[in-house]
């Protein structure tokens, strides 16, 4: 698997800009998600998640992330889309080591995007020099002066409230995420398969975050509100060998219910595809391979590299039948493995917003 495939949920290349992988972190792919897990911890069904536990680090499973995307309007009603994301990866199994002879590796990305332009930066850090972590109570999850924090009044059950804050060259932001509804568990209970082999991994989120803050573009502040979405995963070898990428959509519907689809791209066709339909209660049901149909209606050229930004988007059994357009069709994250991810409007059956990612194009 090519490690320029894959790049939103781990980070080969943090690890060889840190001068921390070489030739076999390059050969595994992207943190090596589709080679063998070896000693690291197993993900298996019927593992219960637990909360404030689980919202913290798990430095016995090889990659994990915390990824928050929002879809924002000033007052003017002018769009926008923010992305905030740490990912940490273990270079080796075992007990944790002291210092910088820690085997944990962090990296971080942060995006804003609005229909003329899209901005992002990135951030490394090495496990063990107190530069970046997480902490399950009070939850907080930093890189040098990026933050997600809830603090002492966060209600673990909801993951309320949070701040996040990031600055870039030319862009920031700072948000206030509140929810009033519980986490939701994706796949099978929190049990996320991303192959017919057995690949998987532990899947939750909060699609219910309203948020409120400020943004800035070169220098000028903007009040913003709408809503955000944040998905955790951890595992230790979530794709197959074979898989080379990822079409991964979320979905605030004008019903107030919520959707999670992705379709994970196989060498030679065969596609996997999941996803979880999350109702105005916060039930979730998760939805079969068989009952999604993902179809790429136009393509646009960026970064040399032509990516289909137009999807049509199916779920028969529900009566969805939506086609997405994107906000700015240039969302192209040239971080060290770039990959695009952008805010998206949907109309159809229903109407809304969402978030798109793609990798592997």
């Amino acid at each position: 698997m090519s490690a320029r495939l894959l790049s939103r949920r781990c980070f080969a290349g943090g690890l060889l800009t840190l001068g921390l992988g070489g030739r076999r972190a390059l050969a595994q792919g992207f943190a090596g998600l589709g080679s063998e897990a070896g000693e690291f911890a197993p993900v298996v069904p019927g593992r219960t998640l637990m909360f404030p536990q689980d919202h913290g680090a798990h430095p016995d499973f090889r990659i994990e992330w915390w990824y928050l995307t929002a879809n924002l309007k000033d007052a003017g009603g002018k769009a926008y889309g923010v992305q905030w994301t740490l990912f940490r990866q273990a270079m080796t199994p075992g007990p944790q080591r002291e210092g910088w002879a820690n085997q944990q590796v962090w990296m971080a990305h942060a995006a804003l995007t609005s229909a003329e332009t899209h901005r992002f930066a990135e951030k490394f850090a090495r496990g063990g020099s107190g530069q970046a972590g997480v902490t399950a109570s009070p939850f907080s999850a930093i890189i040098d002066d990026w933050a997600l924090r809830g603090g002492d009044a966060m209600d673990a059950a909801t993951l309320s409230p949070l701040d996040v804050t990031a600055t870039g060259a030319d862009f920031a932001y700072k948000l206030r995420l509140t929810a009033d509804r519980p986490l939701v568990l994706q796949g099978d209970a929190g049990y996320s398969r991303k192959s017919e082999r057995g690949q998987a991994s532990y899947y939750y989120s909060q699609p219910y975050f309203t948020a409120q803050g400020t943004l800035t573009l070169d220098g000028k502040p903007v009040a913003v509100d709408g809503i955000a979405w944040m998905d955790r995963e951890f595992s230790s070898q979530p794709l197959a060998s074979d898989q080379t990428g990822w079409d991964w959509f979320s979905l605030h519907l004008s019903s107030g219910e919520k959707v999670m689809l992705f379709r994970l791209r196989q060498r030679g066709g065969g596609h996997y595809f999941a996803g979880n339909w999350i109702g105005r209660d916060g039930r979730s049901e998760q939805l079969a391979p068989d009952a999604i149909a993902l179809e790429p209606l136009a393509t646009t050229e960026t970064a040399g590299r032509k990516l289909p930004t137009r999807w049509r988007v199916s779920v028969p059994g529900h009566g969805l039948a939506i086609e997405t357009t994107p906000l700015n069709p240039s969302s192209w994250m040239g971080t060290s493995f770039p990959y695009w991810e952008g805010p998206i409007s949907f109309a159809g059956s229903q109407s809304g917003i969402g978030y798109l990612e793609m990798t592997g194009y």
